[in-house]
Formats: C-alpha cells, sequence, structure tokens
C-alpha cells in the first residue's frame, strides 16, 4: 500500500494537515478532500478540522479575504469570475458575499481595467486599434469578469 493511501490516525492527519499548511492556505472543504483522499476516518477527519480551526490554523474567512485581495490586485479575476473562482475553491455563499462586499467597494473598476490592459497590451492605443485588436482585448477583460459595459466606458476614457 503507497504510503499516500494508508489509512491514518488522527494525530498523523493533523500532522499531514499541518504539512499542507506550511506550503499555502487550504479551505475548509479542500482540506476535507485532502484528509479524506488520504484515507482518514471521517470522525478523525472532522477531530482535525475542528483542532486546525480552534489553533487558527484553518480560517475560510481570512483565506477567502486573501484570495480576493490577491486576484484582485494581480487582475486575474474579478466581479463575477472572482466569484465563481472562489466557489470552485469551496468557500460558502456568506463569506463570499462578505469578503467581495467590502474588498470591491475600496476597488476602482476603471482603474483596475486599465491596469490590467496595461500589462497585457503595453502602449495600446484602444481607439486607434483595429477591430480584430478591440475584440481580443474586450474578451480578455469579460474573461477575467470585468462588465462589458465597464470596459467600453474604461477604453473610450483612455489615451
Amino acid at each position: 500500500m503507497s504510503k499516500s493511501t494508508e489509512p491514518q490516525t488522527a494525530e498523523g492527519a493533523y500532522q499531514y494537515a499541518l504539512r499542507l499548511l506550511t506550503a499555502r492556505d487550504y479551505s475548509l472543504a479542500r482540506m476535507r478532500v485532502k484528509l479524506c483522499a488520504r484515507g482518514v476516518d471521517e470522525a478523525d477527519v472532522e477531530s482535525v478540522m475542528h483542532r486546525l480551526q480552534q489553533e487558527g490554523w484553518l480560517d475560510d474567512r481570512r483565506y477567502a479575504g486573501r484570495f480576493a485581495e490577491s486576484a484582485l490586485a494581480t487582475g486575474r479575476f474579478y466581479g463575477p469570475r472572482l466569484r465563481l473562482e472562489m466557489r470552485r475553491r469551496g468557500f460558502e455563499a456568506g463569506i463570499i458575499s462578505e469578503v467581495l462586499e467590502n474588498l470591491l467597494e475600496d476597488h476602482d473598476q476603471a482603474a483596475d481595467i486599465m491596469m490590467v490592459v496595461n500589462r497585457r497590451y503595453p502602449g495600446l492605443d484602444f481607439s486607434a486599434a483595429s477591430d480584430r485588436d478591440k475584440r481580443r482585448v474586450v474578451g480578455y477583460l469579460q474573461r477575467r469578469g470585468f462588465g462589458l459595459s465597464e470596459i467600453f466606458r474604461s477604453l473610450r476614457t483612455t489615451r
């Protein structure tokens, strides 16, 4: 039997979870999946999850906030796309709404659009761009989660 499929004790599962958390944060849902895939008993999974939460190692609200801040700062995801990515990572809808409500009120969507465009297409003059290039830029921004009306409003006011 390989090490990853051997059933583990609660203490072994706890140590495994701590090793995972030293590399990066995990949502409660993702950590639960990781422990179950490792062959840990359901009762042990619950006790390990409870212990990790009590000790402050697992906190969905904190992780969701950091993930959303990072995604917005880098322009990776925005709006509905950010909400979808957070859902995929196992965050509860209430936590997602709370985090995004707090973060998005501090962000200027037009400035975020221009940051993404300037990083991806440096020196682009949208008004002088060909229709093909305009479609490419707009599609790129839409895939990141920006709304079409905000994209056009931001791009028309540049240069």
